[in-house]
C-alpha cells in the first residue's frame, strides 16, 4: 500500500508540475510518462480538483485544467514623491507572497524593488497596479503602469530608429535612461531569475524564458499607454541571485562583464543583415563589456560587410572586448571566419 501512495503522489505532483504546459493533453502526457491508463490518471485528476489544487473547465474533449490559485491580491499604488518600493516591498508584497525559500523570496525582492522603481522614476505616469496570484507551484506578478511605456521612452531618449531598436538595446543590458541614478542593470538581471518575464509596451512585446533566448513580436498598437510586466517564478526553484549574477561576471571581477546579443532582433521582417550600418545598431554600447556572445539562432545568412564591420573592424578598434558567435549555421560562420581573416 505505501508504494501505491507513494506512485499516486508522484504521478499527482507531475500532474501539478505540467497542467500548464499541458491544460488540454495532461491526463495523456500523464498517462503515457507513468504507462497508465487515462482512466487512471482521471482520478488523480478528479482529486487534485476536490482538494481545490487543480480548476476544471469544459466537458470530455474539451477539458482544460489550470492549478488553483491559493491567494490572489491586488493592489493600486499613487505614484508621488514619497512612494518607494523598499517600503512596500516590506508593508505589503512580502506578505502578499507568503512564506517562500530564502533564495526564491530574494529573487522575488530583487525583482519586485528594481522593477517598481523603475516605474516610479521612469514612467511619467500617476500609479502603478501590483496584482499577484500564487498556486502550489508558482507564483505571478503583474506590474502595471500607465505612464508613457517603456520601449517609447528607450527610443526617444537614445534617438533610437524606433521601439524595436529600444527592445534590441535592453536585452544587451547595462541600458538606462538616467545613468546618473541606474546601472542599467535591473531589468536584465530580473529577466534571467525569473521563469518567465515579460513586457508589453506599445506595439511591442519581450519576452525572455529561463535558459531560452530572448524573443520579440510586433503587435497591433492597440496597447498605447503605459507598460506592463508579467513576472512568474517556481515556489520551489533551487535558482538563486548569486548564481545568475555569476554567469554574468568573470573570474573575481564582480562587474557586469558579459552579454548575449541576440541578433535576430536587429533584423527587420525578411531583410537580410547585410550592411554595415545594421552592424553598427548592433554593436551599440557592447565596448561596455568584456565578453559579448552574439547569438545566431534563426539567421540563414549575413552579409560581407555586416560580418567585416562585427569581427574584423570592432575587433580592432576594442582588442579588451572577447567576441564569440554562437548557433551559426555553415554560411554564417564561413562568412564571419572570412571577415576575421581580412579576406573580401
Amino acid at each position: 500500500m505505501t508504494k501505491v501512495r507513494a506512485r499516486g503522489e508522484d504521478i499527482r505532483t507531475f500532474i501539478l508540475n505540467h497542467v500548464e504546459q499541458f491544460p488540454t493533453d495532461i491526463s495523456k502526457e500523464t498517462a503515457t510518462k507513468f504507462g497508465i491508463t487515462r482512466q487512471a490518471v482521471n482520478k488523480h485528476l478528479q482529486k487534485l480538483t476536490t482538494e481545490c489544487a487543480l480548476i476544471e473547465t469544459g466537458k470530455t474533449r474539451n477539458r482544460i485544467y489550470k492549478l488553483a490559485p491559493i491567494s490572489e491580491w491586488k493592489q493600486i499604488y499613487t505614484i508621488t514623491p514619497e512612494l518607494a518600493e523598499d517600503q512596500i516591498w516590506r508593508k505589503d508584497i512580502d506578505l502578499a507572497l507568503g512564506k517562500m525559500p530564502d533564495n526564491v523570496s530574494n529573487i522575488w525582492h530583487y525583482g519586485f524593488t528594481e522593477m517598481f522603481n523603475n516605474a516610479i522614476d521612469h514612467s511619467g505616469g500617476s500609479e502603478i497596479i501590483i496584482q499577484i496570484r500564487k498556486t502550489a507551484i508558482n507564483t505571478e506578478m503583474l506590474m502595471r503602469d500607465n505612464g508613457l511605456g517603456i520601449f517609447k521612452k528607450i527610443q526617444q531618449t537614445l534617438n533610437l530608429l524606433d521601439e524595436r531598436h529600444a527592445l534590441l538595446e535592453l536585452s544587451k543590458g547595462k541600458l538606462t535612461t538616467d545613468p546618473k541614478h541606474h546601472s542599467g542593470q535591473g531589468i536584465f538581471f530580473t529577466s534571467r531569475m525569473l521563469d518567465s518575464y515579460d513586457i508589453l509596451s506599445g506595439g511591442v512585446y519581450f519576452s525572455h524564458q529561463f535558459g531560452e533566448a530572448e524573443d520579440w513580436l510586433l503587435e497591433n498598437n492597440q496597447f498605447s499607454h503605459g507598460t506592463s510586466v508579467w513576472m512568474k517564478l517556481h515556489n520551489h526553484t533551487a535558482r538563486t541571485t548569486k548564481k545568475i549574477f555569476d554567469q554574468y561576471t568573470s573570474g573575481n571581477d564582480y562587474a557586469f562583464s558579459k552579454t548575449i546579443v541576440p541578433v535576430k532582433l536587429a533584423q527587420y521582417g525578411n531583410d537580410k543583415l547585410i550592411s554595415r550600418s545594421e552592424a553598427k545598431r548592433l554593436l551599440a554600447r557592447v565596448e561596455l563589456f568584456k565578453y559579448v556572445i552574439f547569438d545566431f539562432t534563426d539567421i540563414d545568412s549575413i552579409g560581407q560587410a555586416f560580418a567585416d564591420e562585427i569581427f574584423r573592424v570592432f575587433a580592432i578598434q576594442h582588442p579588451d572586448v572577447k567576441l564569440t558567435a554562437v548557433h551559426t549555421n555553415s554560411e554564417v560562420k564561413q562568412m564571419i571566419t572570412r571577415a576575421k581573416s581580412g579576406t573580401s
